[in-house]
């Protein structure tokens, strides 16, 4: 199977909002199952397109964050519809800014309404990990990175490492 390079910090497709997938075709379907490979060689439990420099409104998610004996799920147009208002921190990474790792507030509890690769509308209720994991690739659909959701003072303490990473990727 074919794995897709990564995009990293700096890399001006992170920075902006995806568009709405609208062909649910054989292209979609071999991007999907791509992105599902390269998340696992890349060591990830979550890809969302923009990482691998497709601007559309695709995400992968590995199968152990959803359930033992999950497959991975693929969320095409995902659209987080429903946020607890119980939050947890939690310490994130994210494969396009390597070696970081910050914690986040985010929603415990959320519901998200998608596509499947057929263009079948979907809901899913999550929690958690899951939870978690679907908020931070839906960011990266829309330009927003996980180090834009930490304190300015962490981001501040960051700043020499962020421009590291942004220069030797560039």
């Amino acid at each position: 199977m074919k794995t897709l390079g990564l995009r990293y910090l700096g890399d001006t497709i992170l920075r902006k909002k995806a568009a709405p997938v609208e062909s649910f075709d054989q292209e979609l379907r071999d991007l999907a199952h791509a992105m599902i490979e390269t998340m696992r060689i890349e060591e990830g439990i979550g890809l969302a397109a923009p990482q691998i420099g497709e601007s559309i409104r695709l995400l992968v998610i590995e199968g152990s964050v959803i359930g033992e004996h999950e497959e991975p799920r693929v969320y095409v147009n995902p659209v987080i519809e429903k946020f607890s208002r119980s939050k947890d921190v939690y310490e994130e990474g994210c494969l396009s800014i390597p070696d970081i790792r910050c914690d986040v507030e985010r929603p415990l509890e959320l519901t998200v309404r998608y596509q499947n690769l057929n263009g079948d509308a979907m809901e899913e209720e999550a929690d958690e990990l899951l939870a978690r994991v679907l908020q931070h690739e839906v960011d990266h659909l829309d330009g927003i990175l996980f180090i834009d959701r930490i304190s300015t003072a962490r981001r501040a303490l960051l700043r020499k490492k962020l421009r590291d990473i942004e220069k030797k990727y560039a």
